[in-house]
């Protein structure tokens, strides 16, 4: 289970990365249900950022994985891309930005960014991740 403590430890480490690369992001904290535990705007980021960054990190918790993995899957799928969008109320967002967040080999939640390009957005969340002690494979 990821607590609110270690969600917010994500965000701030999350927040520190994004200053380090001086681009404004907003970034989602997810639990592995797919509930959002925490959300951080920072200052510049763009105000639909918020909505992004949580549909990165849902996806990245549904699926165990980084959000660009359904990217790559669903480029070749954009029918059945655009059903799964409609059929979860529009959280499914496969876009490169998110990664999962593992404790001991299990899946705890993730963490979702939106603001920098796509990769950009994944750089800051897995140097998040590993920097708060988690990992964003189960192995």
């Amino acid at each position: 289970m990821l607590t609110s403590d270690q969600a917010l430890a994500l965000l701030s480490a999350a927040r520190e990365e994004c200053a380090r690369v001086g681009v404004p992001m907003s970034f989602a904290v997810m639990d592995a249900g797919g509930h959002l535990v925490a959300l951080l705007r920072t200052d510049g980021a763009p105000w639909i950022s918020t909505d992004v960054a949580q549909g990165k990190a849902w996806t990245a918790a549904a699926y165990g994985m980084p959000s660009a993995g359904q990217k790559a899957k669903m480029d070749s799928l954009p029918n059945f891309s655009t059903a799964l969008t409609t059929m979860t109320g529009g959280r499914f967002t496969p876009q490169p930005g998110a990664v999962p967040v593992y404790a001991d080999g299990q899946l705890v939640g993730a963490l979702g960014a939106s603001g920098g390009t796509g990769q950009q957005d994944e750089d800051v969340c897995s140097a998040a991740v590993t920097a708060c002690g988690f990992a964003t494979t189960a192995g």
